[in-house]
Order: C-alpha cells, then sequence, then structure tokens
C-alpha cells in the first residue's frame, strides 16, 4: 500500500508524514523538495544539454548538484533545494526549470504529470503533498483552470494511477485562519520576521488568478484556501471515493492513526 497525504499549508502534513512512517517501518517517506518517482516540487526539469550548462556555470557545487540528480531517460531530475550554498542565484537559476507556475504550455505540464504517474512502478511509499496541492495551485493560480476543468484531470491523473495500491489521507482544516496564524509564526527567524508568509502572499497576489481579480490581502488568501480545500475535498469525492480517507487537521484520533496504518 502506498499513501499520499494532502492538504492545506499549515493542516499538519508533515507530522502526519513522520507517524506514518514510524508505524511502517517498511515503507519509504518522501517528503517535499526530496527525490520522487510522481511528484517535481521544487526540483528542476532538465534536458542533458541545460544539465551540463548548469554544471559549468556552478562548478563549486557540482559534487552536491550530483549527489541530488537522478536520471530520467533524456531528462535529469535535480533537487536543487537540497544543494546548499549561500549563492542565492542558484535558487532563482534553477527555479526555472521547475514545471509549475505556467513555465511551460499547459499541454506539457499535463503530459509530463499524467506520464511520471503512470510510470511509478514502486510500492510501499509515503509521499508528502505529491497528488493535490502543486497541482491544483498551478491550474488554479497560473492556468486560471474551472473547477471542472481541474476535476477532469483529475479524472485522467485516476485512469493513470490504474492498478496501482494507494491511499489518499486528507487533512481536512476547520479552522484555515488558526492553521494560517501558527504557520506565519512557525515560519519566522530567529527575530521573530516572517519570512513564508511574504513570499506566499507575493505569490499569491503576482499569479495570474490574483492580478486578474486584485487580490492583495490575507483575506484573499483564506478565501482562496478554502475555495482549493473545497476543490480537493470534491476531488476526493468524486474522483478517488474509494480511495480518499478524510481525516481531522490536527485533531486525528490514534484509533484513527492506527486505522490508516494497518491498511
Amino acid at each position: 500500500m502506498n499513501y499520499f497525504v494532502e492538504g492545506l499549508q499549515g493542516s499538519g502534513k508533515s507530522t502526519l508524514v513522520r507517524k506514518l512512517a514510524e508505524r511502517k517501518p517498511g515503507h519509504v517517506a518522501v517528503r517535499e523538495g526530496e527525490y520522487s518517482p510522481v511528484e517535481l516540487s521544487w526540483c528542476a526539469w532538465v534536458e542533458d544539454d541545460q544539465y551540463q550548462g548548469i554544471l559549468e556555470k556552478y562548478p563549486d557545487l557540482r559534487p552536491q548538484i550530483e549527489e541530488q540528480t537522478f536520471s530520467e531517460g533524456c531528462r535529469k531530475v535535480i533537487c536543487y533545494t537540497k544543494v546548499a550554498t549561500e549563492n542565492r542565484s542558484f535558487y532563482q537559476d534553477l527555479e526555472q526549470y521547475e514545471i509549475y507556475n505556467n513555465r511551460i504550455p499547459l499541454d506539457e505540464f499535463q503530459s509530463v504529470v499524467l506520464t511520471r504517474y503512470k510510470a511509478w512502478n514502486s510500492d510501499s511509499m509515503i509521499f508528502e503533498c505529491s497528488l493535490f496541492q502543486n497541482i491544483v495551485e498551478d491550474m488554479i493560480l497560473f492556468r486560471e483552470a474551472s473547477d471542472e476543468e481541474i476535476l477532469s484531470f483529475y479524472r485522467r491523473i485516476r485512469e493513470a494511477l490504474a492498478g496501482k495500491e494507494y491511499r489518499i489521507v486528507y487533512l481536512k482544516a476547520e479552522d484555515i485562519r488558526g492553521n494560517l496564524a501558527a504557520i506565519r509564526k512557525e515560519r519566522s527567524d530567529a527575530q521573530g520576521n516572517e519570512v513564508w508568509f511574504p513570499m506566499m502572499m507575493g505569490f499569491f497576489c503576482d499569479s495570474p488568478y490574483g492580478r486578474s481579480r486584485g487580490l492583495k490581502g490575507e483575506e484573499d488568501l483564506i478565501r482562496h484556501f478554502m475555495h482549493r480545500q473545497n476543490l480537493e475535498l470534491r476531488i476526493c469525492r468524486e474522483v478517488f471515493p474509494e480511495q480518499s480517507v478524510v481525516i481531522a487537521s490536527k485533531n486525528y484520533s490514534e484509533e484513527e492513526l492506527t486505522s490508516l496504518s494497518s491498511r
């Protein structure tokens, strides 16, 4: 059995992945930014010639880059956020090779996503945030896709996953505002300056969806999160009804956890 742990930012996905991994020692936990057979968030998706250019541009980082690079046919996946450097331009350069945020045409984006889900052939894995968040955010904020268009794409994803054993564990946030306040505090620096929230607001407000609607404040972000959660729960109900389990974010019982880990 494989597990996709999903939910909004701040819903406790990382904690649940850890708890599931503790109860299922034979499983491999894949967190955001780590190499995954299905997910490409925080990873550069490059051709061989592009990869060689990156190695030549950053010779001092070559050993780290090579260590965090995985070959997939004629492509390379670079888990660039796992490379440690004070050179911030490295991260900015590599970010441009991600597949999300309208960096590649929609048809190519969907083809990459479907091909990787279909090609995935490993078992006993626990994936953090590898089915909903990045795809749904891309399609809402950067493609301005309708809910029906997104649901239609997830039906194609279900077809790509045919024959695989998996559960979708969705952490439903009852207090989105409170979760947002908590994550703002958690993701601040040692001096108490917020790090994550300004970046999140910039990402949200500067997206085509945000700009076309004049979105600019925390209330707009909360409404977006409410819409996204409702849509993701609808995907669970309508597209993956047999595979989905919905539990309360940060408020599930030990019995629920035991039941999940026994599947």
